[in-house]
């Protein structure tokens, strides 16, 4: 992982700014995300997941987030993490 990164991921995996917003994860996730891979990939079972735990989701979605290229707000992260893990993960908190 580059420094940069690292950096971004470091400042993002701390707990949630506030409360989340799943409608607004989700429209973010279709425009943001869809476009490198498909829902699919959350559709694992739990035995083939990389995902186990909420801080486990966050940290994902900090790393993709940065390979956009886009510059993402602590907001947009977590409301993203609060789509996927409603829709697909249902981890606990």
């Amino acid at each position: 992982m580059r420094p940069a990164n690292f950096a971004l991921l470091a400042l993002f995996v701390a707990l949630p700014a506030a409360a989340q917003d799943p409608e607004r994860g989700r429209l973010l996730y279709e425009t943001s995300c869809l476009s490198c891979h498909y829902e699919r990939i959350h559709k694992r079972d739990a035995a083939h997941s990389r995902i186990v735990t909420r801080a486990g989701l966050r940290a994902e979605v900090v790393e993709r987030a940065a390979l956009t290229g886009r510059p993402f707000t602590r907001e947009d992260i977590d409301d993203i993490v609060e789509y996927l893990d409603r829709s697909h993960y249902k981890l606990v908190k």
